[in-house]
């Protein structure tokens, strides 16, 4: 056994003692008796902890002599070998070992004796199998048997498996410092496939694994699973080394700039030089040419000598770099020399916009007013309509009329407040909000700033979004709005803010009233033909790449588009049915190489397009006793609505279907009583007391509520119990109350315009919506006759042709009740 060899002991002796204690409680006097005579194929059994060893293998092992003493002095006296098995488990409770059956025979070679342990020089013979073991004399005996090993290998594959242990061997060794020498003298022993033993010491795998090795029975398959395990062990030992190499240059690269900066600071430091680095020199000139407010500047001014003090990489640098770098990109001084000019205005709205003829004269009174009021903007306002209606694309309109920016934040499914105020830097990831970046975005104090969806954001665990624009949309406080990641006042009140929203009621009543509210009502069908002809077309071609000497399409197809494939209010869909039309041409012009320019008639739009997608209502020649057509107002325009009744045996309730709310199911309720205080004397007790009323309102799966068919459901009923029919060409729309008063309602431009649209002809509306009729298109004015009401009686005697008598009052004798 060679010096290197020596070396390699593999530190037996620590592991030695901590599992020698399995015999430790043996008595003193066991140790000293008389050793007896072993049986036949009988040997001492040597533990050795987590150690598997194959035959054909030399080994140095010391052991502690008060443990192994009257073992090795019989073995060596009777010069005879030692079993090798290790234990299979730890020592239980009840002091028990087991052992693994397959073990080798250990030949003593060699035996030192020294003051506090052994030294023994052990080679490997034999693999055995323990039958029995028994504890003696202060040890373990085993009985064994040998086993003969198959040697099935060829000559060249004993070279091939001894070449990759070689090369295995060789790349492990140059990952391990101070291994040459010795993986040179285990490759030049590998000359014989027994040999591939020496170096299993060596390998890094569980005991069992090496266990499950020395019982393979096959040479050839150890040798072969010995090569896979040096294998793997290089493979993991070159991916941790590259890892440690990687992790080692960036360490380096860390250290050495950290070791610069330092070496720099001190010749900094001894040349009188100050001990700011460049970048915050940097910082300090941008502060201080960007003259920024008092109180801005000494915020900034304190954030910078924060970042000097803490020095490169500490972990609040990046916090303060993007603060400062905030600070420094908002815009904070005041445009000056600002002229507004009205005319332009005019004209850019004109050109964008056909039709709000109201919505555009309040937009330049407001433009006015701005013009002639040069400390503050004045109210600001918010533009309500349904979706496509162009609220949106009037803020740019304003932004390109007035030469100032635009933004645009779209705050639907906002639900944290810090969306719109910002979150405080003490919070990982803090960013400022909505309107500060938008005003980054800007670089201008004065920016035309869209705010879309106002009525869209909700309320949540984080905050009310909509309570935080309370202070941005206020004029009188804008002026010094606090973002919390700021936390320095910011200047607003030159911004020209423009909310958009379609609907009123999801929007709070304080911020309401900061607000100038201006409704944009829904499109009547010769305003989409003219929006269609004079914007949506163009900007469809100029998309499609396509022109007017390309495709054509005729009057009388857009008119159908209106009419039976889009049903809303703006010119939205109108818009996407138009790119569908410009799409079909762009093939047939590529593909199929049609002659232009190619026309595109309405007879064609079903090839096209499929079916019709949207079909409006028309009233019928007449109406049975019973049923009345009403007047709603929807979020994508104006409809007519039939209220049916009948009279079903019961007991005289009231039944309702068509998916009502609350509202029209009060008003139902509100009409019987009417009806059975107006028409008492028409009824008899068992038209209510051996009958149900079913009223109905089509369509069944669509949702309804508001009042506007209180007198539509009146007439119903009256209708029903008088049996006279009202004319199919009437509609009607107004509120009704318990005393018989007809209230004005909303909506009317809508609903006038669906009535024209459906073929009605006389409109009944309450006499305090008289007014709403100048905002009502010229041609839909001219083609229906308007009746106004005021009470109950107007509505049945011009729907019905009857009078009805005063309500009969319930008379009580006043004396009596004294008594």
């Amino acid at each position: 056994m060679t010096d290197e060899n020596n070396k390699q002991k593999l530190s037996f002796t620590q592991s030695l003692r901590a599992n020698n204690e399995i015999i430790t409680n043996i008595k003193k006097e066991n140790v000293t008796q008389e050793p007896r005579k072993p049986r036949e194929n009988e040997l001492p059994i040597l533990l050795i902890p987590n150690t598997i060893l194959l035959p054909h293998t030399d080994m140095t092992i010391e052991l502690d002599k008060p443990h192994t003493e009257n073992m090795l002095k019989t073995v060596n006296s009777e010069n005879q070998g030692i079993i090798l098995t290790p234990k299979k488990i730890p020592q239980d409770e009840n002091g028990t070992v087991e052992f693994y059956d397959i073990g080798v025979i250990l030949e003593l070679k060699n035996l030192q004796e020294e003051p506090e342990q052994y030294q023994l020089e052990l080679k490997v013979k034999d693999k055995v199998l323990v039958s029995e073991i028994t504890e003696t004399d202060g040890y373990y005996h085993g009985i064994y048997e040998i086993i003969e090993e198959e040697t099935n290998i060829t000559e060249e594959e004993s070279l091939t498996i001894n070449k990759n242990i070689n090369d295995a061997v060789l790349t492990i060794s140059n990952l391990i410092p101070n291994s040459e020498i010795y993986a040179q003298q285990i490759i030049g022993k590998l000359d014989t496939l027994e040999k591939v033993a020496e170096v299993f010491p060596y390998i890094r795998v569980p005991v069992e694994r090496k266990q499950e090795l020395l019982e393979m029975k096959s040479a050839k398959l150890r040798a072969l699973t010995v090569v896979q395990l040096l294998l793997e062990q290089k493979e993991a030992m070159l991916i941790q080394m590259d890892i440690a190499k990687k992790l080692n240059k960036k360490m380096s690269e860390t250290h050495k700039q950290s070791l610069l900066r330092e070496q720099m600071k001190m010749i900094q430091e001894e040349l009188g030089m100050t001990d700011e680095s460049d970048d915050h020199k940097t910082y300090r000139e941008k502060i201080v040419e960007a003259e920024l407010p008092e109180e801005v500047e000494k915020a900034a001014l304190e954030e910078l000598r924060k970042l000097e003090r803490q020095g490169q990489n500490n972990s609040e640098e990046n916090i303060i770099r993007n603060y400062l770098d905030t600070i420094l990109s908002l815009p904070w001084h005041k445009e000056t020399d600002v002229e507004i000019d009205i005319h332009k205005a005019k004209e850019q709205l004109d050109k964008d916009h056909y039709g709000l003829k109201k919505v555009k004269e309040r937009i330049i009174q407001h433009l006015t007013v701005l013009k002639m009021k040069e400390e503050k903007q004045g109210s600001i306002l918010l533009l309500v309509g349904p979706p496509g209606t162009g609220k949106t694309s009037l803020g740019r309109s304003i932004a390109e009329a007035l030469e100032r920016p635009y933004v645009r934040a779209s705050l639907g499914g906002v639900k944290d407040e810090s969306e719109i105020r910002g979150h405080r830097r003490t919070y990982l990831g803090a960013l400022p909000g909505r309107i500060i970046n938008g005003m980054k975005k800007a670089g201008k104090t004065n920016p035309v700033f869209v705010l879309d969806e106002i009525d869209k954001m909700t309320a949540s665990i984080n905050g009310n979004p909509t309570s935080a624009l309370l202070e941005v949309l206020d004029p009188e406080q804008n002026n010094s709005f606090s973002d919390h990641y700021l936390e320095v006042p910011y200047d607003l009140s030159d911004v020209f803010f423009i909310g958009t929203a379609n609907s009123l009621s999801d929007i709070p009543g304080p911020l309401q009233d900061r607000l100038e509210i201006i409704e944009l009502d829904s499109y009547t069908k010769q305003e989409k033909e003219h929006i269609a002809q004079e914007h949506l077309i163009d900007e469809v071609f100029e998309d499609h790449g396509l022109t007017r000497d390309d495709l054509i399409i005729t009057p009388k197809t857009i008119t159908t588009l209106i009419d039976k494939y889009t049903r809303e209010a703006g010119v939205r869909n109108l818009k996407r049915q138009i790119e569908a039309i410009a799409r079909h041409t762009t093939e047939k012009i590529v593909v199929d190489d049609v002659k232009l320019p190619y026309i595109v008639t309405a007879d064609m739009l079903y090839d096209i397009l499929g079916h019709e997608k949207a079909h409006y209502e028309l009233v019928p020649d007449e109406n049975p006793a019973g049923v009345v057509t009403g007047l709603a107002w929807t979020p994508v325009g104006g409809d007519i609505l039939y209220i049916e009744a009948a009279l079903t045996p019961g007991e005289g309730k009231l039944k309702l279907t068509g998916k009502l709310g609350d509202v029209m199911k009060e008003s139902a309720q509100i009409a019987q009583s009417l009806i059975k205080s107006r028409l008492s004397s028409l009824l008899k007790d068992s038209d209510y007391n051996e009958h149900d009323i079913h009223i109905h309102v089509p369509e069944g799966a669509i949702p309804k509520d508001g009042p506007s068919a209180g007198v539509t459901m009146t007439t119903t009923l009256a209708s029903l119990i008088t049996g006279i029919p009202v004319s199919s060409t009437l509609a009607m729309t107004g509120e009704i109350s318990l005393t018989g008063k007809v209230l004005p309602v909303g909506g009317i431009k809508e609903k006038m315009i669906a009535a024209h649209r459906s073929g009605i002809k006389t409109v009944l509306i309450p006499e305090r919506n008289l007014k709403d009729l100048d905002d009502v298109p010229e041609e839909v004015k001219n083609e229906l006759t308007f009746k106004t009401m005021k009470t109950i009686e107007d509505v049945l005697t011009e729907a019905l042709n009857i009078k009805l008598p005063k309500p009969e009052t319930l008379k009580i004798d006043v004396s009596t009740l004294q008594q």
